[in-house]
């Protein structure tokens, strides 16, 4: 099942897009160190409620009790907020959120650098992030999800780093995770053909050292397994008749 979008659905998921982005918008001028991630799970939180009038959609879901994932450096994906955890000078930390506007969900996620980052943390945010637009910019309709991995892995593997195998992007509307799955590696001219009317997420999490992760006790944060540096960056896209939408498009990208 492809969950081909509606002329209907694709406005409310459009609507539920920009309202993230209004979410990053605001995040952008409050994150900062010495801030707890507890703290900008809070904000975030009231932000999406009172401000947005909208559903933070992670709250609740498989039982996570927070509206976001506060990953920091070795945190591959999953972090939990935590008012013992304040993001400190140096730090890289990516902020994955959901939000659900009449019915349909929205996914998105930033890393930000914390004061004075490392050469190698920079150069893995910036990678992560032109690894991203490499495998959004293959999208469109015959396009096979095979060719969006195999971009976003040869640009990650160019540079050193490695592509992540156990987490992986997803169909997204009315459930947060819906089919298909959006691998970030692969071979190009394989897999599922790309239709019209297809919204999905693209997140490619690229590691500084080897692919391979492993699950912390709490059951939810996965961290690499030799603890070098992680990166993630995250939208949701919609296959329209000649490419691609990017529905999270934030404003301090609308020069792309």
């Amino acid at each position: 099942m492809n969950n081909i979008k509606s002329a209907d659905e694709i406005i409310l998921m459009r609507e539920s897009g920009k309202l993230l982005a209004q979410v990053f918008d605001a995040l952008d001028k409050y994150i900062e160190i010495g801030r707890t991630t507890l703290e900008i799970n809070d904000f975030v939180e009231d932000f999406i409620i009172q401000t947005l009038k909208a559903r933070p959609a992670s709250k609740g879901q498989y039982g996570y009790e927070y509206v976001l994932n506060s990953s920091i450096n070795e945190v591959v994906c999953h972090g939990v907020p935590s008012s013992g955890k304040k993001l400190r000078n140096g730090d890289i930390v990516n902020i994955d959120i959901t939000l659900e506007k009449n019915s349909f969900i929205a996914d998105s996620s930033k890393m930000y650098a914390m004061g004075n980052i490392s050469p190698i943390a920079k150069k893995l945010i910036d990678v992560t992030y032109q690894a991203m637009w490499k495998g959004i910019k293959c999208i469109k309709p015959k396009a096979k999800l095979g060719d969006i991995g195999h971009a976003i892995q040869c640009h990650a593997e160019a540079n050193g780093f490695s592509v992540v195998r156990d987490y992986c992007g997803h169909g997204i509307g009315r459930e947060m995770h819906e089919e298909p799955q959006i691998l970030h590696f692969g071979k190009p001219n394989t897999g599922l053909i790309l239709e019209e009317g297809m919204v999905f997420t693209v997140e490619p999490m690229i590691n500084q050292g080897t692919y391979k992760t492993k699950q912390k006790r709490d059951g939810w944060t996965v961290v690499t397994k030799d603890r070098k540096l992680s990166a993630q960056w995250e939208h949701t896209i919609l296959v329209t008749p000649t490419g691609f939408e990017v529905l999270t498009l934030r404003s301090s990208e609308n020069h792309i």
